[in-house]
């Protein structure tokens, strides 16, 4: 019976660190715990997912794309946590919402019918980018509601903020709990946590029809050439594709190339001459790598304030594969 599943809401804006934190905590996995995470993003092409891929029995990773969990119809959100639940049938589960979503409207919905009894949901944890704040970087507007709802604030990146700043940074915001750390590392025992609520169980019945998942399109008839998805929302355009395992991209020379466009955030993982790597940036600044275990496919995804030059973004990247 699934019931009083512990379900934390890891929300934040863009870059702030969300995914590195749930990849911190799923490190901490106790021996013959079964965990489950439902990641959400603004684009369609599934990154996430792939930056969370873990070689690892007993993690169950799933994906809601395309926009906010709370805002997109509530169908596509609960037909995904239903299979994820059914399919895991977990003893933790991870929420990660887009960076451009409403972590209110999600609690909210988390807190009724059907998953009352079955979610313990825990206070929400809002993973805060320290250095953007010390730039005066405002957040989003759904993202600043959140804040005096949350159990914990993390302010991430923090070895690059001093004292007097952060005492800045805190005084402007509501006082609720709050860590300061690097890389999102956060101790599991210091989540944010509250007594469960009376058990209830799961019917799946009660969910919106489960047609299995919507199919991406898998077949390359030319390896080079990607399989490429956009999406226009008020929030923002991003513009992502995925190119077959086989073909590999220099590193280096897409560093070059991502510098000369105007993105907020830049994700990745490739097929790269030193094997599988992911990255990860924001605002233009420098990407972040590190290797990774994902190898299905190499996978690329840019999010900007306004539509850019579909066929010059893609010729550009192009020019980053290697030969063969």
């Amino acid at each position: 019976m699934l019931q009083n599943i512990p379900t934390h809401v890891i929300a934040g804006p863009l870059g702030a660190g969300k995914t590195s934190l749930i990849r911190h905590l799923l490190e901490q996995r106790p021996a013959g715990e079964r965990w489950a995470v439902l990641v959400n993003e603004f684009g369609q092409i599934g990154l996430d997912a792939a930056l969370l891929s873990r070689d690892e029995a007993g993690i169950a990773i799933a994906e809601v794309a395309g926009g906010c969990l709370c805002c997109v119809n509530g169908a596509p959100f609960q037909v995904g946590l239903g299979r994820l639940l059914r399919k895991a049938r977990p003893d933790r589960l991870f929420i990660e919402p887009s960076g451009l979503g409403h972590p209110l409207e999600l609690l909210e919905q988390l807190g009724r019918a059907p998953w009352t009894g079955v979610l313990s949901v825990q206070p929400l944890l809002m993973v805060l980018d320290a250095v953007a704040l010390s730039r005066g970087v405002g957040l989003p507007e759904a993202q600043s509601m959140a804040l005096a709802k949350a159990g914990m604030l993390l302010f991430n990146k923090a070895s690059a903020v001093d004292a007097a700043t952060r005492l800045l940074i805190t005084a402007s915001l509501p006082e609720v709990p709050t860590l300061w750390t690097d890389h999102g590392a956060l101790a599991l025992a210091e989540l944010p946590a509250s007594p469960a609520v009376p058990a209830g169980s799961l019917d799946f019945s009660s969910l919106p029809v489960d047609n299995g998942p919507v199919p991406r399109p898998t077949l390359w008839v030319e390896p080079r050439q990607p399989i490429c998805q956009s999406r226009l929302a008020e929030e923002g355009w991003s513009l992502g594709w995925r190119w077959h395992p086989d073909l590999s991209f220099d590193e280096r020379v897409l560093c070059g190339v991502l510098k000369q466009w105007p993105w907020r955030r830049a994700k990745g993982v490739i097929h790269s001459m030193d094997g599988w790597r992911s990255f990860n940036g924001l605002e233009g600044g420098p990407l972040e790598w590190r290797p990774s275990e994902w190898r299905r496919d190499s996978r690329i995804e840019l999010i900007f304030d306004q539509p850019q030059p579909v066929q010059g973004l893609q010729a550009a990247i192009a020019s980053c594969y290697l030969p063969g």
